[in-house]
């Protein structure tokens, strides 16, 4: 684990209105996503966070995905696959190192709960195209409001 100290939502019982805390993220970015991280333990993280626009093919190398869709829709790519569109209740998994990416948001605001296991490092973020990004422009954890 890095020693950057990480903003958690604060919780009473580890419990989290996903709904509720949708609402609080911000209607524009100047990164690819914002994220709110709910949980930072060194077997998994937990983390809410919206995409304000397409997303490139990109992997991680350590740890593996769990993508679920608390609202909006957007066209997600994972693998070889053609793209499908994913839909608010709708879980995407995949292994680390699987290229994957969001080429077009259909319906804002898209946001995703998602669960890193083991704790994805912010760094973790490697674009097929290595001039489509870096992990600063990617993805910024934002404190909760």
């Amino acid at each position: 684990m890095s020693d950057t100290k990480i903003p958690l939502v604060p919780s009473v019982n580890g419990g989290f209105d996903l709904q509720a805390l949708a609402k609080t993220l911000p209607e524009s970015a100047d990164t690819m996503l914002l994220d709110l991280r709910l949980t930072d333990e060194p077997a998994a993280s937990a983390r809410l966070f919206r995409i304000y626009t397409h997303v490139p093919a990109h992997y991680h190398k350590g740890c593996d995905e769990y993508l679920v869709v608390v609202s909006g829709r957007a066209k997600f790519i994972v693998g070889d696959a053609e793209p499908v569109v994913l839909l608010p209740g709708q879980m995407q998994f995949f292994r680390r190192g699987v290229v994957h990416g969001f080429p077009e948001i259909v319906e804002h605001p898209f946001v995703i709960f998602s669960v890193d296991a083991p704790r994805r490092e912010p760094s973790d973020v490697h674009f097929v195209d290595v001039n489509a990004g870096t992990p600063e422009s990617f993805i910024r954890t934002i404190p909760a409001r």
